[in-house]
């Protein structure tokens, strides 16, 4: 077993030469996912304009002249205007959502899976580059281009989404658009990196890790969208009528207390009541005192984005240390320096 000495004194895989010039060699190996990742950038971002600007025109100006024909196409607007226009939102909105996590699970996985299929890496290993800075480069340069497209593409979303607000058939809570529209969806595509880059020197071949690396971001995803009304604290309206929500708030639990003052979730008692009397005598003789809703207002759109954020990229961390120490380990029993 032949094992890689560190030399003393100044070397070459501490000068700030070898660095940039690892981070180009990763560059140049990976090209082809590179310009993908561009590719998107600028067609996502010219559909997403599009949306914003002379789709939403042709879209509002159709639907006006329609409501103005037909008053029942002010509540059901249609038209291929409108279609064109919707497609536009529903694709681009899905495509910010989940394209950067995508690619970047390809990133640390498939790439770094194959590098080690391949043997690029140990031979890199023996070419004045340690493990540990060849790991770095295959992380920082794909989160950096990650992180920048993401950059682009989400500004660009909430532009366009919240110029059409009164178009679109969808609340600022609704999975796709809530992901899409914050930074949430920076954190799911690094930590798709970050997965991605442990499976890939778990398993050492492209494809299946890819496989496995997709797999083991699906639940981090599942329980993000499970969870993630949790990650706040929640608001509690009390009346002794039907509570009324700000809108567009995210109605979580509603219920009654009774005058003994015991909560009941998910009891719609009275609540179809037409008059005010009916709804008295109704309340007490069903032993109703108050209704209550705990609900999330739409100010709560960044405290929940920012909490979901801080949790997936705690996971990240978690999958990159893991990542490290494996490593480590692994190239200690081969003989390499790290």
């Amino acid at each position: 077993m032949t094992t890689l000495l560190t030399p003393t004194g100044t070397s070459s895989s501490t000068s700030p030469a070898v660095g940039r010039g690892l981070a180009l060699s990763v560059l140049r190996l990976h090209r082809s996912a590179l310009w993908l990742w561009l590719l998107l950038v600028v067609v996502l971002s010219a559909t997403m304009l599009w949306a914003y600007g002379p789709g939403f025109d042709a879209a509002d100006t159709e639907g006006r002249e329609r409501c103005r024909a037909n008053s029942e196409a002010c509540f059901f607007p249609s038209g291929p205007a409108l279609d064109r226009y919707d497609t536009a939102v529903w694709y681009g909105t899905f495509a910010v959502t989940y394209f950067p996590f995508l690619v970047a699970v390809w990133a640390g996985a498939a790439l770094i899976g194959r590098e080690l299929e391949n043997g690029t890496a140990h031979l890199a290993w023996t070419q004045s580059v340690s493990p540990t800075r060849w790991l770095t480069a295959k992380l920082a340069v794909p989160a950096l281009l990650i992180t920048a497209g993401t950059a682009v593409l989400v500004p660009l979303h909430r532009l366009m989404w919240n110029r059409g607000a009164e178009l679109l058939w969808a609340d600022w809570y609704d999975e796709n658009s809530f992901h899409s529209n914050g930074t949430v969806t920076l954190a799911y595509a690094l930590c798709g990196l970050a997965l991605g880059a442990l499976v890939g020197l778990v398993v050492g071949r492209a494809l299946p890790a890819l496989g496995v690396a997709f797999a083991a971001l699906l639940p981090v995803f599942y329980l993000g969208n499970e969870y993630r009304v949790s990650l706040w604290p929640t608001v509690t309206a009390t009346d002794t009528r039907t509570p009324s929500l700000p809108s567009e708030a995210l109605d979580l639990e509603h219920g009654v207390i009774t005058t003994e003052g015991t909560r009941i979730g998910n009891n719609l008692a009275c609540t179809d009541s037409e008059s005010a009397a009916d709804l008295k005598r109704c309340m007490t003789d069903a032993g109703i005192s108050d209704f209550w809703t705990t609900y999330h207002p739409k100010s709560h759109f960044w405290p929940l984005q920012l909490a979901e954020t801080g949790v997936v990229l705690a996971v990240a961390a978690l999958a990159v240390t893991a990542a490290f120490v494996l490593l480590r380990r692994r190239t200690a029993t081969e003989g390499v320096a790290v």
